[in-house]
């Protein structure tokens, strides 16, 4: 009896990954309204490149970048990023905070609220919207209107199956209110 439970919990685990590997998140639609701000999360390729042509197509009227090195500079990023210099220094903040996708959440909301914005476009790749948004969601609780954006990516199994991993402890650890 107990091999069988066990047989029977691998077999929705590994089901459920599948179903989370084929239901990554996707780009903002391109009917989408505007937000007062975006948030875009550190640590993927493309990220940052996406969320500067947010701005330059008026899809948000400012832009936090959450989870900086403290050591990058507004200088640094326009060096890497071709035509982005009159962005970064009109429209861009760089928050340095963060450290994970929990502290990034909240240091989106201290940001959203100092600036009293009422919506946001959460930006990070495929493979990670989902924890994001559920990290934004929990902090946020609904006092923002939340549109993701995410940047597509080919992730590897293993970047998968570790975010994947990553999503269950965090839905767990809440849910036992750890």
């Amino acid at each position: 009896m107990i091999a069988r439970l066990g047989a029977l919990l691998l077999l929705f685990y590994a089901l459920s990954f599948v179903l989370f590997a084929f239901t990554l998140g996707k780009p903002a639609p391109a009917d989408a309204a505007a937000s007062d701000a975006a948030v875009v999360v550190t640590g993927g390729p493309g990220r940052i490149e996406h969320a500067i042509d947010v701005l330059k197509q008026h899809e948000a009227k400012r832009l936090l970048v959450a989870g900086v090195d403290p050591t990058v500079t507004k200088p640094d990023l326009a060096r890497r990023i071709a035509g982005s210099r009159q962005w970064l220094s009109c429209c861009v903040d760089l928050g340095s905070e963060s450290v994970d996708t929990r502290s990034n959440a909240e240091e989106a909301a201290r940001w959203l609220a100092r600036h009293n914005y009422r919506s946001v476009r959460l930006i990070t790749s495929d493979w990670h919207m989902r924890r994001a948004r559920y990290e934004f969601e929990k902090v946020l609780r609904g006092k923002y209107q939340l549109t993701t954006d995410a940047v597509r990516t080919e992730p590897s199994f293993v970047t998968l199956f570790g975010e994947y991993n990553k999503y269950l402890l965090r839905r767990l650890a809440v849910w036992a209110d750890l």
